[in-house]
């Protein structure tokens, strides 16, 4: 089928041009924003020749056609009509979509993300702390008791990052709302400093009191709550970028800092901290109240609704709700709860996985299940289960009865932001083989419902279908040839499935593997031709001398920065050898932007391939032998 028939094609799936708002591309999909999402036909859609899959993410519709092809097939739906829009205004008008509660807790969720790995190996640390100080683990060393200085240490170590919460959240909510993110950090501060009698201990009913302000505002630090620093964050960030436009400019480093410190100080100790801690209490006690229902209920109830929250996606409520029970007890049995619907998804796409005969969909379903084990389930839901719905509701159905086992089991997990496999790192303080157990639960009853009632071969969508009796060795081409790529940047390998990006975690672009680099600098890993150097500097299609397509892709979604903090160093049809710099990022300014910065190297055309392997693990530095394609 040629390009302009696809487009056409992909304009009739979308509703027609009168159903387009505007289209843009990145590196491997088309992104279309649509008036009406129930005028799309995705079976359609998703049938369409050349196209590796389709899924709504940050309120886009967004095709996968691959390196090169999404260029082209661009070109002609623009031929035919559609309107055009850059990426980063697309994730802009993406921003103000749904109604005002999903958008509120869209933003809520951009400002807590980045500070869910503080807060994680916080954590950690807890666990690792209630595991070292068992008294079976201690006599396996020798020692009856930590002395007094250990102790205080692992207090560092856990408590660190609750008692200055506020900071944290503050500094990202300015990040998130335009201003100084460093402002931000030092208002945060001024919620906890030293000066004020500390929350927990006024709390705990000792002889420390409230300050009384003005006679009847009572002030207190804010250890450990959220709400008030979000908002001080929030309304700090916008009358700072206003004072920024009345300020003359020969004052306005001077004088804006001077009346954001001093007037959001106030505001945040006298009006916004006690209101909004009021509220806080009040959240956190109704949520105690529930986790308190007898018989597991509540591990049922959510269990078995967090991924429909997830595919709402407004799940990030429950980053603040974890945070506040972590800091405020010590303990979050929220964690065990997603994590049996975590794994019923993982099981419910692994059934599918293992039972059909489709090639493709084998391809996509193991890795998404693997994705899925270690916490990300985007990639299961949105590539297979949510395709097939029977399929995605018997994971609903193992995360209610997995969340059931964890409520009767009563465990809670040491801290948040990890699940499943990685999650066991939580449950070291005599908790793991419950935690286990109510993985297992979700996950089995999950797959055998999802095997034997879920999902059968004859309901294959056309996107899915090959002959039964075909075998990847029959699709693939084969060839004697081998090749291996050598490391473009120096960083941390992770596996494709870790991605957070579901285009890659699912292997729809071809397999590889992903960095997390500690470089700025992209070298070319083979000895080839530069196919496609896309102007914002964030991806590079490259063909080695001896046939093999490789996409390098730095960063999760940087095509929204539109170039900046990228350079590129070659252009399209230049030769290239290995180690020739392809071009050069600042990641400063991608975590700046609350983007991810793994990098992916991917294979493209594996079906030329009987193997990719990849040979890289833990740290690798730039020129490493890698991936070995034969």
């Amino acid at each position: 089928m040629d390009n302009r028939q696809i487009a056409n094609e992909v304009i009739e799936a979308l509703g027609g041009r009168e159903n387009v708002r505007s289209v843009a591309h990145c590196a491997t999909r088309l992104r279309v924003m649509v008036h009406d999402e129930e005028k799309i036909d995705k079976e359609k859609a998703e049938a369409i020749d050349k196209v590796k899959g389709a899924f709504f993410n940050s309120g886009q519709y967004q095709m996968i056609f691959g390196t090169g092809t999404v260029n082209k097939i661009y070109d002609e739906v623009v031929a035919l009509g559609l309107p055009t829009s850059s990426t980063g205004d697309q994730k802009a008008e993406a921003a103000k979509q749904g109604n005002i509660f999903q958008r509120a807790i869209r933003t809520f969720g951009d400002v807590f993300v980045p500070i869910i790995p503080a807060i994680v190996a916080t954590g950690l640390f807890m666990g690792v702390r209630g595991l070292v100080t068992q008294p079976a683990i201690m006599a396996l060393f020798g020692v009856h008791e930590y002395g007094e200085n250990f102790l205080m240490y692992t207090r560092i170590l856990t408590d660190t990052a609750f008692v200055y919460l506020p900071a944290l959240v503050a500094w990202s909510a300015f990040r998130v709302f335009g201003g100084n993110p460093i402002i931000g950090i030092v208002l945060g501060l001024m919620l906890v400093s030293n000066e004020l009698p500390n929350a927990w201990v006024v709390a705990s009913g000792g002889d420390v009191k409230p300050l009384m302000f003005f006679g009847f505002v009572p002030v207190v630090g804010y250890q450990g709550t959220v709400l008030p620093a979000f908002f001080v964050g929030l309304v700090g960030a916008k009358l700072e970028k206003w004072l920024h436009k009345k300020v003359p400019e020969a004052l306005d480093l001077l004088v804006t800092p001077f009346l954001t410190f001093a007037i959001m100080s106030a505001l945040g100790l006298f009006v916004i901290g006690p209101v909004f801690h009021s509220l806080e209490n009040l959240v956190l006690a109704g949520t105690q109240a529930v986790l308190r229902l007898p018989f597991g209920i509540a591990g049922l109830v959510v269990g078995g609704i967090q991924q429909l929250i997830v595919v709402t996606g407004i799940h990030h409520i429950f980053n603040f709700l974890e945070a506040q029970l972590i800091a405020n007890t010590g303990k979050d049995p929220f964690n065990a709860y997603l994590t049996a619907a975590t794994a019923a998804q993982a099981g419910a796409t692994l059934a599918v996985a293992v039972k059909t005969k489709s090639v493709k969909l084998k391809g996509l379903a193991f890795p998404s299940t693997l994705s899925a084990l270690l916490g990300i389930t985007e990639p299961a839901i949105f590539g297979v289960n949510l395709r097939y719905p029977k399929v995605f509701v018997s994971g609903l159905v193992g995360g209610a009865i997995g969340g059931w086992v964890a409520g009767l089991f009563g465990i809670a997990g040491t801290g948040f932001g990890i699940t499943v496999l990685p999650g066991t790192l939580l449950y070291l303080n005599g908790q793991l083989l419950q935690y286990l157990a109510t993985m297992l639960v979700g996950l089995g009853i999950a797959f055998a419902i999802a095997y034997t009632w879920g999902y059968h071969d004859e309901e294959v969508l056309p996107l899915q279908t090959v002959e039964t009796n075909q075998t990847v060795a029959d699709v693939a081409e084969t060839t004697s040839v081998e090749e291996t790529l050598y490391s473009p940047i120096g960083g941390t390998v992770l596996a494709l499935a870790d991605v957070s990006d579901p285009v890659f975690s699912s292997g729809a672009m071809g397999q590889g593997f992903a960095i997390n680099p500690e470089g700025n600098i992209l070298y070319s890993p083979v000895d080839g031709k530069v196919e496609i150097a896309f102007e914002t500097g964030h991806a590079y299609g490259l063909k080695s001398d001896k046939g093999v397509e490789i996409l390098i892709h730095v960063g999760i979604d940087t095509v929204s920065m539109d170039g900046d903090g990228f350079e590129q160093k070659v252009k399209a049809n230049q030769n290239i050898k290995k180690g020739d710099v392809l071009g050069t990022f600042d990641l400063a300014k991608i975590t700046a932007a609350g983007l991810d910065a793994t990098t992916m190297l991917i294979v493209t055309n594996e079906a030329d391939y009987h193997d990719i392997q990849v040979l890289a693990q833990g740290k690798v530095a730039v020129g490493d032998p890698v991936v070995l394609v034969k």
